[in-house]
């Protein structure tokens, strides 16, 4: 199901607790990873029992030094007694994507993202739990995060023992793909596929850069392709890292065009220095898997959701358009994204 949006900064209430095997998680003294670091935590109203319903917070972060971008997988994994109903997101503003499901017995969850955040930014979302308030719940709640590009993967777990607190959690194996059982399908997308391999464990698949529809256990993923074209290396990534299949998955035919991206505002911030830099946030429909460009020059730490994507302006002088480009086009200039360039 696709998840509701909500403007509370409930993140910034709530005390982080990231663990990985050697227990919490901190900088290393050589500072932050040179390179994307996805890290997840967790925390908040854990069940007591005999309370029924609470809920903990689940978040990500760009912990490196350079952006995290494209898809990112999240499970949530609850013991015996613990169930989950899904899953709301507390991100502003909505540049990304983010869908998820919940298993038939309720107690595992699987949420994907999609979007780019700079060093230091976080996302959460808000996982509902229910206890029924009959037995004391025990066990442990399990958390993972992967991501393609991830260059620290000792972060990409955290595990909290109800009614201990937080506990290490083992590193997760390298995956291997042994074998992929279909490698061509229309480009509409639709295709059933099959990977197998070993350590396969909550990871995801990915057919270029496209999150597939499915989901994975230790040996296998059976996935729904995304549309595409042309031949795309089809990847599973788990937390313990990513393993591209034996063979390409070519597509066949042409895929449907998305409808043209649209910009009706690029908010307050219509202006800004001729160095660049200027952050911005660009409203309109449309505008997934966009990229932005101001005057024709691409912006960077872009990000974007269906209707809004952030960006940051690059160097350039005068008064340009902010435009967004998607499969379906570039947006027509409008006054409404006119930024000028001071001296």
């Amino acid at each position: 199901m696709i998840i509701k949006l909500a403007k509370a900064g409930l993140a910034a209430a709530l005390a982080l607790t990231s663990l990985s095997a050697a227990g919490a998680t901190t900088a290393s003294a050589a500072g932050p990873v040179q390179g994307p670091d996805l890290a997840v935590s967790q925390s908040g109203n854990y069940p007591i029992f005999p309370i029924d319903n609470t809920n903990m917070g689940v978040t990500w972060s760009s912990a490196g030094t350079a952006d995290v971008t494209g898809a990112t997988h999240l499970t949530v994994e609850l013991p015996p007694g613990v169930t989950t109903d899904g899953a709301l997101m507390y991100s502003v503003p909505p540049d990304f994507t983010f869908t998820q499901t919940v298993s038939a017995d309720r107690r595992r969850l699987e949420a994907t993202f999609v979007g780019t955040r700079r060093p230091g930014r976080s996302d959460f979302m808000k996982v509902q739990l229910g206890t029924h308030g009959t037995v004391r719940p025990s066990g442990t709640i399990r958390v993972t995060a992967s991501n393609r590009d991830d260059a620290d993967l000792s972060d990409n777990v955290s595990s909290y023992a109800i009614g201990v607190g937080p506990i290490a959690s083992a590193a997760p194996a390298a995956p291997a793909v042994t074998a992929i059982d279909t490698t061509t399908g229309p480009a509409a997308g639709g295709t059933a596929v099959t990977v197998t391999g070993t350590a396969l464990d909550n990871g995801f698949v990915l057919f270029g850069d496209r999150p597939a529809t499915g989901g994975c256990t230790s040996t296998s993923c059976t996935v729904t392709a995304p549309a595409g074209a042309g031949s795309l290396p089809v990847t599973v990534v788990t937390p313990g890292g990513h393993a591209d299949a034996p063979a390409a998955f070519g597509y066949v035919g042409t895929p449907p065009v998305p409808a043209a991206p649209a910009v009706t505002s690029i908010g307050t911030a219509t202006g800004g220095p001729a160095a660049g830099g200027t952050a911005l946030t660009v409203l309109g429909s449309g505008l997934t898997y966009g990229t932005v460009a101001f005057g024709g020059v691409p912006a960077t730490h872009v990000s974007c959701g269906p209707t809004a994507c952030t960006a940051v302006s690059p160097a350039g002088t005068g008064t340009v358009d902010v435009t967004v480009t998607t499969p379906g086009g570039t947006s027509a200039p409008v006054t409404a994204d006119r930024f000028t360039y001071t001296a």
